[in-house]
């Protein structure tokens, strides 16, 4: 076991340096001029362009340039953002509350009804409920999350008036009661598509298991039919339910970031998009990194998961 844990940290690390490389190269080579961004152009000229950008490293050879990133980062360091002269680590790290509160939230909701929803829809095959819970699936999943949480907003905002349409606090107001309204759509906006997805996959999956011998042998024993789908089932359909939740994690960082911009959520996510209209490419690289870095790490995850759960993945690698 520790040798296959080894093998896939290992193969993670190096993974880590393949994309940072890919993605420094790549922001680098764009051809745009970030410099110009932070100068006021009716008093431009190319001399004191030239000193911002050595007063910034920007003239070094561009492998140079990438080392020096790293060291940085590797002792805390992740840059200054060069169109709003705003520290990078502190800038993410004041936003990331926000972010969470929407993505934990969304999370643990779409979890939780998803798998609910998809034991129920499994338990009741082809009744009522498992054809609703059905077509609620197919909604969730063929709806973008963004055209969604324009329509909630039109309906509910717009139209009704019943909840804000942005923001995370009310004006004046503070407190996690107080923001609660505000809370509502864009959590719903996330939640729904996740929570069709899921609820999709836990059926279906289910449905496989509930063909196995192992499971018409408890049902020859006499065991009842909730026993059955709880004990047998749905236990036996962890391994892939855990695995969709996993990769979910990383769904949540990239839907996030559309959604905070729409609602003007004070997260990440509006950080992100304004650094990608400006062409703040230290801000851009850093946040694409962690996205990235996030996917691989919940990969491996995966991996170790998969084989804790199956002992025949250790032996074959």
């Amino acid at each position: 076991m520790l040798k296959y844990v080894a093998k896939k940290l290992a193969l993670t690390v190096g993974m880590i340096l393949i994309v940072s490389f890919v993605i420094f190269v790549a922001l680098n080579s764009t051809g745009v001029d970030p410099v110009l961004y932070t100068m006021d152009m009716t008093t431009y000229n190319a001399q004191m362009a030239q000193q911002i950008r050595e007063s910034l490293g920007l003239d070094a050879p561009l492998m140079v340039r990438y080392f020096r990133w790293w060291n940085d980062m590797l002792h805390g360091n992740f840059g200054y953002s060069i169109a709003k002269k705003f520290s990078i680590r502190d800038g993410l790290i004041s936003k990331w509350p926000a972010s969470l509160e929407l993505s934990v939230s969304a999370f643990v909701l779409s979890t939780v009804f998803g798998i609910l929803l998809g034991m129920l829809t499994a338990f009741y095959q082809n009744g009522i409920l498992d054809y609703v819970g059905r077509a609620f699936a197919v909604f969730g999943n063929s709806m973008p999350e963004y055209f969604f949480a324009l329509i909630l907003i039109q309906i509910f905002s717009v139209q009704l008036g019943w909840l804000p349409s942005g923001g995370r606090f009310p004006v004046g107001a503070a407190g996690f009661l107080n923001r609660l309204p505000n809370m509502i759509l864009p959590i719903t906006a996330m939640t729904v598509p996740m929570c069709g997805n899921l609820m999709r996959y836990t059926r279906n999956t289910m449905l496989d298991a509930a063909n196995q011998e192992y499971v018409k042998t408890a049902r020859s024993k006499g065991l009842p039919e909730w026993k059955v789908y709880t004990k047998h089932i749905f236990r036996n359909s962890l391994r892939p339910i855990v695995t969709v939740l996993l990769f979910r994690l990383t769904l949540l960082v990239g839907g996030s970031v559309a959604i905070e911009t729409i609602f003007s959520w004070p997260g990440v996510g509006p950080v992100l998009t304004a650094s990608v209209t400006a062409c703040d490419y230290p801000v851009v690289m850093v946040s694409t990194l962690m996205t990235a870095v996030l996917m691989l790490v919940i990969s491996f995850l995966i991996d170790l998961s998969t084989a804790l759960l199956d002992p025949r993945v250790r032996l074959e690698v």
